[in-house]
């Protein structure tokens, strides 16, 4: 009897530790990480000029802006825009509205601030704040970035303050 107790209380002691103990973990949502990897991702590829990246990354919730859609898909949307419809978007006009986002978007540094969930949005939708310094050095601070999810799960920058890089410099 002795040592059936031993072994009773020794196992008893082993399991009351680890029954007893909780660890809960918290990680970030994981919206918020792909809101923010897109804005840094989005930032990289404008530091690079690299304005096929930023038009895969720039969007709505529709999708990417350098998804302009196949030949035969913009036929119907040409046809469709004799009656009020959009027409496609080239992916030359994309690459060239980059490239002048990209120009004012240059920078030595970034740091996000901040982030919040847009209100009133029909789409999850996250405002990124980042401070840019800019290649002379001059901070444009709290630069908002809007960032939708589109319907395929990825998070696409729709809007970005330009003015407010424009008023740092």
């Amino acid at each position: 009897m002795t040592g059936l107790r031993k072994i009773a209380l020794v196992t008893l002691a082993l399991t009351v530790p680890t029954a007893c103990t909780t660890v809960v973990l918290e990680a970030p949502p994981t919206g918020q990480i792909g809101a923010q990897l897109s804005v840094e991702r989005f930032l990289s590829a404008a530091n690079q000029r690299d304005v096929r990246a930023m038009g895969r990354i720039f969007g709505t919730a529709d999708g990417a802006a350098m998804d302009t859609g196949s030949t035969f898909g913009c036929a119907f949307k040409k046809i469709g825009s004799w009656f009020g419809g959009q027409s496609c978007v080239k992916k030359q006009d994309v690459e060239i509205r980059m490239d002048a986002i990209a120009s004012i978007l240059q920078h030595q540094d970034y740091l996000i601030t901040g982030e919040a969930r847009v209100a009133g949005r029909t789409v999850p939708a996250t405002r990124i704040l980042v401070d840019l310094t800019t290649p002379d050095g001059a901070k444009a601070t709290d630069v908002p970035f809007v960032v939708v999810q589109a319907d395929d799960g990825r998070w696409m920058v729709e809007q970005v303050d330009l003015q407010a890089v424009m008023a740092a410099r």
